[in-house]
């Protein structure tokens, strides 16, 4: 199947699909000539990642090849910025990646405002001086979790989402964690690791089964990922957030993330509620 490109009826977003990789873009100034030139560079994206894919899917370590692929780089520079902090694939980087790509193919062709690029929920961002992003965030059962407000000077490149009701596989139990960083390939790694981060490790009320029987091809192979969680009292959830928070308060100190919210059963913890903000019970870091 061919990549498929369509302007949205509003006319402003530009939708791009091919296999698994779907996009939503937006851009302010040269729309129509950022979105051809999105377009143009997604047509061999997948191509790309596919010729290297099995290399990707092998776990860091210290003597990992790196890849040929401009897409497959970008997940190795996330991959490597974040391998001392847990079990790590490149592919933890992907959609982060994609769409750090597509972005850089579209600011390098058309003069923009503002302009992003959404890849399920990963997203890259860029704001010239003055313009600002403003995401809102909703549980895996559609209830408002509060928003992202991003002004140009957070210098924020992008934001993603990682957790056990999400796309991908979570070796954690957090409902979901959103993560802002300087593109959306270190945003995609950290949330993976953050949401991996809060657990209950051992607790009767989560379900746990080896990767690659719920996916069969999975790059974690026979790591355990949570399937199931159930009800979980105030001082379980607060063990498992402040682990969590843990893990994100410690990328935030190292600079690799500007800051992190993360979400379990109702309760919420963020390392900074100037740029994540939350209608559940939240406390601020320094």
């Amino acid at each position: 199947m061919n990549a498929s490109a369509v302007i949205l009826p509003c006319g402003k977003r530009l939708h791009l699909q091919h296999g698994p990789i779907d996009l939503v873009i937006g851009a302010d100034g040269q729309r129509m000539r950022a979105f051809e030139a999105a377009n143009a560079r997604f047509q061999t994206v997948l191509t790309e990642l596919v010729a290297e894919l099995e290399a990707l899917k092998q776990p860091m370590s210290p003597n990992i090849t790196a890849p040929t692929g401009a897409v497959a780089q970008r997940m190795h520079s996330a991959a490597v910025t974040f391998s001392g902090y847990g079990f790590l694939t490149r592919m933890a980087a992907v959609a982060g990646s994609v769409a750090d790509t597509i972005l850089t193919a579209m600011t390098e062709g058309a003069d923009l405002r503002r302009a992003y690029v959404n890849n399920g929920g990963d997203i890259a961002l860029h704001l010239q001086h003055g313009e600002r992003f403003v995401s809102a965030m909703a549980s895996h059962d559609g209830r408002d979790l509060g928003e992202i407000v991003i002004q140009s000077t957070d210098n924020v490149g992008g934001i993603a989402t990682s957790g056990r009701h999400g796309r991908s596989l979570s070796g954690g139990i957090a409902d979901s964690v959103t993560v802002l960083s300087s593109c959306a390939a270190n945003a995609d790694v950290a949330a993976t690791l953050i949401a991996n981060a809060v657990d209950l490790p051992d607790h009767p009320a989560v379900t746990r089964r080896p990767a690659q029987d719920v996916v069969d091809d999975s790059d974690l192979g026979t790591r355990p990922v949570v399937v199931g969680c159930g009800p979980l009292g105030a001082p379980d959830r607060d063990i498992a957030l402040q682990a969590g928070l843990g893990s994100a308060l410690t990328m935030v100190n190292q600079n690799s993330i500007h800051a992190a919210a993360l979400f379990l059963q109702g309760d919420a913890l963020a390392t900074d509620t100037k740029l994540l903000s939350s209608h559940s019970r939240t406390q601020e870091y320094a």
